[in-house]
């Protein structure tokens, strides 16, 4: 069954859709992260033209987000305050990314920026993940105890200016690399459509030191803000969100995050990361495979508007 895609201007098999939609749904309530950065690039396997995967990718985000963000918020695991901190640079992020996102597709180039991102972020993101869960389960197997510094304890992030308490997730802390964090994935959001989680996650345990408890649902609620914003500014600017295809995405992927929250549960942390890294590598692979591999078709004309 197909169903034709006004912005894409081509025709989808619904249930491959469908199916794209619950699985990245799964995932983000698995493993806590906003899912735009397999969604994205799924949508470019499958020939969705790169300008719209970006943008209608980050509103299938929102949908997925607010899902496991209300799970959170009932168990008392997402801190309002410390979302709101994040919202803030998360907003004014987007805004500079949505404007980087319009230069590049004037010049040509935002393909290949967005796979060149994707490569550089997933590839990293997903080494380092992969290394620190595999030295965890080790120490694990070992009953050696963790050598990372426990919540709350001070570096160089906690003697900068501007500190504010937040009581649920107990720390006191400077709003400076709060609202850093939150700049730099707005733009992330912007550029590469993605909801940001598998940086924002790691940043605010090994770097602010936030307990982990909280931190997967307060990433969920910044999410939520941060790419509804940019899915409304990329469909008033540029004119590349495909409702069809963000509707079908996001019934799915609604549907899939529940059943990934109860699963996510049965499993240890570390096991947990360690999946998120290998995903994350292969995802990365895949598109660097994409940019070094002759294409059947050398040349391609297009017709500009």
């Amino acid at each position: 069954m197909t169903i034709y895609l006004p912005i894409a201007e081509l025709s989808v098999n619904i249930f491959i859709i469908l199916g794209m939609g619950a699985a990245v749904g799964f995932l983000s309530g698995m493993f806590g992260v906003g899912g735009g950065f397999l969604i994205t690039p799924l949508l470019i396997f499958y020939n969705i033209p790169p300008v719209v995967a970006v943008a209608t990718g980050a509103n299938q985000v929102v949908a997925s987000s607010v899902s496991g963000a209300i799970t959170h918020f009932r168990r008392g695991t997402l801190d309002v305050k410390l979302g709101l901190v994040l919202l803030v640079g998360g907003l004014a992020g987007a805004s500079i990314g949505v404007f980087i996102f319009s230069w590049l597709r004037r010049q040509g180039q935002l393909d290949l920026v967005i796979s060149l991102l994707y490569v550089v972020f997933l590839g990293t993101v997903g080494i380092l993940m992969l290394m620190e869960s595999l030295n965890a389960m080790r120490r694990a197997a070992r009953n050696q105890p963790a050598s990372l510094k426990r919540p709350g304890q001070h570096n160089w992030v906690h003697r900068l200016p501007f500190k504010m308490r937040f009581k649920k997730s107990k720390i006191y802390l400077s709003v400076l690399p709060i609202i850093a964090l939150g700049f730099a994935i707005g733009i992330l959001t912007s550029v590469m459509g993605v909801g940001g989680g598998f940086i924002m996650v790691p940043a605010m345990i090994y770097l602010l030191r936030i307990p982990t408890n909280v931190v997967v649902g307060t990433s969920l609620f910044q999410i939520i803000f941060t790419t509804a914003y940019t899915t409304i500014v990329q469909a008033a600017t540029n004119y590349s969100v495909d409702i069809v295809l963000a509707f079908i995405l996001m019934i799915a992927g609604v549907i899939g995050a529940q059943y990934g929250v109860r699963v996510g549960q049965k499993l240890r942390g570390e096991q947990l990361r360690a999946l998120l890294g290998l995903l994350v590598l292969a995802v990365g692979l895949r598109l660097a495979v994409e940019l070094v591999v002759t294409p059947d078709d050398l040349y391609s004309i297009a017709i500009g508007g």
